[in-house]
């Protein structure tokens, strides 16, 4: 993909998510395309998160916009530092701060000015004094090298036309023997061209999306090890776009785990 092209489908993303921050609704394609905080409520619920997780972070954080549950799946012991990579309004954030405690520290980049605003708000709302959100985009983090125990991700990745360097910058970020645990939608199958070349399928998730082989290729080519699949799930999509039905069969939803080496010594072989 050129520059040129790279540049526009960013740029169709940040208006569609900052659409998301100010409208309070999601654009996901998982049946989440309304406008309460009880359709996000029931993405989030049928994604895996637990009525208790849905509780305890600020109202207006959970915009129903994930397709898994990396919190839960990632091990967070206190002390971690935490990036999430597409942070939005906070949601997978501040449910990681929890985790961490005081001692440790969660950052969120996000690249939609609304989303950081919006998310920023939320840490007052909590009280939260452990989280912070940057302005950023995930193929470029502002975070410095070998900084990070463990990063999360939630139906992100897959709306970056540069998976390659955001896997990379992942890998550059985490401290040595850091883990990568990732939600994220592939594809089983290739998605029809209509669907492929729709920009609003790319806002909701879906046109981004590349097969599962090569997904987890790019995480190898990474430099990462131990790439592992800890659950896989067909992703239901609804009548959103025309011809979606076409789709149905071909999103997977999965939740993967990745290790950072603990020494570039290991890898020499």
């Amino acid at each position: 993909m050129d520059a040129k092209n790279e540049k526009q489908i960013k740029d169709q993303v940040k208006q569609g998510y900052a659409k998301v921050a100010q409208q309070g609704t999601s654009c996901c394609s998982s049946g989440c395309c309304g406008n309460s905080a009880y359709q996000a409520k029931e993405v989030s619920q049928a994604v895996g998160y637990s009525e208790t997780e849905m509780s305890a972070v600020p109202d207006g954080a959970n915009l129903g916009l994930g397709c898994g549950n990396p919190v839960a799946l990632a091990s967070l012991k206190e002390g971690d530092a935490v990036l999430d990579l597409g942070s939005g309004a906070g949601f997978d954030a501040f449910l990681a701060a929890q985790c961490v405690g005081k001692t440790g520290r969660v950052i969120g980049v996000d690249m939609t000015p609304e989303m950081v605003a919006k998310a920023t708000e939320n840490i007052k709302k909590g009280n939260y004094t452990n989280v912070e959100f940057r302005l950023g985009e995930i193929e470029s983090l502002p975070v410095e090298g070998n900084s990070i125990n463990v990063i999360i991700s939630n139906c992100v990745i897959n709306l970056s036309p540069d998976k390659e360097a955001v896997f990379k910058e992942a890998y550059r970020v985490l401290k040595p023997g850091g883990r990568l645990m990732v939600s994220d939608l592939v594809l089983a199958k290739d998605l029809p061209l209509e669907i492929k070349n729709s920009v609003e399928a790319y806002v909701g998730c879906l046109a981004g999306a590349i097969k599962k082989e090569k997904y987890l290729g790019l995480i190898k080519q990474a430099g990462f090890q131990d790439i592992k699949i800890i659950s896989e799930s067909s992703y239901s999509v609804d009548a959103m776009f025309d011809h979606l039905d076409a789709a149905q069969d071909a999103i997977v939803s999965i939740n993967v785990l990745a290790i950072k080496q603990e020494s570039e010594e290991t890898n020499e072989n």
